[in-house]
């Protein structure tokens, strides 16, 4: 492109973005950086309207909004799920879409099977029984056990995607059995996962141990863990979900752990965030609360940052961006 380019962030959870500015200042390019998250849409139009490149975080992207952007080429979302952005409208608008579905898979991976483990020794309560025995001068592990072991159990995984999979890897050699659900992944992939065994989704909830969720969010797996689920699962079983809330219908989940019908969940994601203070998890004693930080470490903070500039770098030498949603219009 011989135009001079001008990529505009919107919102951003880095410290600054001096790094970027002066990555893309080299090649010539307009950078400009802002905090826009919950402000209205008028104010975020006005900051972004003029840019070729539009980076986003959290701030929601509506048609409305992506309509008033006449110089907007290429939207690239910070982040591995994208439903604040509206995919559709930006195929029909002409508006490539990037992302970045790849920066944090070991990461998300360690930190659901972080809560597998944690979930089993209970890691959690343990400091609480700690504290109380300490207090009372002798052990008291009354309200720890049971305690589980992790060799011979079923591990459940709803989707064997790019962290699926490295879910599936990692804890091969745990003593598991391992039973994945996943009817949209290829033959190809299946055959690249060696002997796992694929089973519906009711055979992986009645015969799991411990369920990790490892889905996109769609239509398709809105409240996939909904009563029904929850119902089939075994009264020592535990639900972990490092992906997407909307994965689980939150109502049915805290039903399930106040009536103890389930062993436990260790939730990461919250369909408003952060969650309010009233929050019913808050108040359960078997359930692992982590702060959306699945995807989090110092080696994923720099692979993003790295990844959306060279996004910004391919755009202004008339390269497409490295990962393209696709989406029908």
């Amino acid at each position: 492109m011989n135009k001079k380019v001008k990529a505009v962030v919107t919102d951003y959870i880095e410290d600054n973005l001096d790094w970027e500015a002066q990555e893309l200042a080299k090649a010539g390019i307009d950078f400009a950086a802002h905090q826009l998250k919950f402000k209205p849409e008028d104010e975020v139009i006005s900051k972004i309207a003029d840019a070729d490149v539009v980076v986003v975080n959290m701030v929601k992207m509506p048609e409305s909004l992506l309509s008033k952007l006449p110089k907007c080429k290429l939207i690239i979302r910070h982040g591995i799920g994208y439903d604040n952005v509206d995919a559709g409208a930006c195929a029909r608008l002409g508006i490539q879409f990037a992302y970045q579905p790849d920066y944090c898979m070991e990461d998300v991976a360690e930190h659901a099977i972080s809560l597998i483990f944690a979930c089993a020794r209970k890691l959690p309560q343990s400091r609480k029984t700690l504290e109380n025995s300490s207090a009372r001068g002798q052990w008291d592990f009354s309200t720890l056990f049971p305690v589980r072991r992790l060799d011979g159990k079923t591990l459940g995984i709803v989707g064997a995607g790019r962290i699926g999979s490295r879910v599936y890897r990692k804890l091969q050699s745990f003593g598991f059995k391992i039973i994945i659900c996943d009817p949209y992944l290829s033959q190809k992939r299946k055959d690249a996962l060696g002997e796992a065994t694929f089973v519906d989704k009711e055979t992986l909830f009645r015969a799991s141990d411990f369920i990790t969720l490892h889905t996109p969010a769609n239509m398709d797996t809105k409240h996939l863990v909904n009563a029904e689920a929850l119902s089939w699962m075994k009264p020592s079983a535990f639900l972990i979900n490092t992906s997407r809330a909307s994965m689980i219908d939150t109502a049915a989940l805290v039903t399930a752990l106040e009536q103890r019908r389930i062993g436990g969940a260790a939730i990461d994601v919250f369909e408003v965030e952060p969650p309010p203070p009233d929050h019913p998890l808050f108040r359960l004693d078997n359930v692992i609360l982590t702060p959306h930080l699945a995807w989090a470490s110092e080696e994923s903070a720099l692979e993003i940052r790295r990844h959306i500039v060279n996004d910004i770098l391919a755009f202004a030498a008339g390269k497409p961006a490295r990962c393209l949603v696709k989406t029908g219009v």
